[in-house]
């Protein structure tokens, strides 16, 4: 029932768009979801990060990062709801890295919080600079799953909505063959 609200709430403030999408990832789509404009209000965003730190109230999580930009409001919207520190990580030299005097701890359990997986590259890139210095990721969370539930990024995760929602190479895009401009309206160009 909550996942029937989150996608209202999508629509209502026109952040769930139709069209033809270029996704971070790179694949296209006749769908792209806007977090952002989800996201505007912080009643929202609060309602949001509550319901995801549901999932995790007994884990001891730590700290809440995200990979920057689109994890980072409701990152912080869940390490408010858990009482958890919040830091996120960021690409320097087209590598997801910890920068702005970040640091982990040695087994600091962490959970990683994302607004929408498609592939979970992003999920898995900001798992892997964390891991590398030590931290437990010990599960990941976002608002939207676009790959109903089938993206790995090596750790236990959880969405409050999962999507099938229609991604293809760009080689194999049928909006593509029927002649339709593709726009990319994310944060990575």
């Amino acid at each position: 029932m909550f996942a029937e609200k989150v996608l209202e709430r999508f629509k209502e403030t026109d952040a769930f768009l139709e069209g033809h999408f270029i996704l971070s990832s790179g694949l296209h789509s006749p769908n792209y979801l806007q977090c952002a404009l989800a996201l505007q209000r912080p009643a929202d965003a609060a309602r949001f990060g509550e319901a995801i730190a549901e999932y995790y109230r007994n884990e001891r999580i730590e700290t809440v990062a995200a990979p920057a930009i689109g994890g980072l409001v409701i990152g912080y919207a869940v390490a408010e709801a858990l009482n958890a520190r919040f830091i996120w990580t960021e690409r320097e030299n087209a590598q997801m890295t910890l920068r702005r005097g970040f640091s982990v701890k040695e087994n600091e359990r962490i959970l990683v919080v994302e607004d929408v997986i498609t592939t979970g590259g992003s999920t898995r890139e900001c798992i892997a600079a964390l891991e590398t210095r030590g931290a437990k990721v010990v599960a990941a969370a976002s608002i939207i799953d676009r790959s109903d539930g089938a993206a790995d990024v090596g750790v236990p995760r959880r969405s409050l909505v999962s999507l099938k929602v229609p991604s293809y190479k760009p080689e194999e895009c049928p909006l593509c063959e029927r002649g339709d401009q593709a726009i990319k309206p994310g944060s990575r160009k």
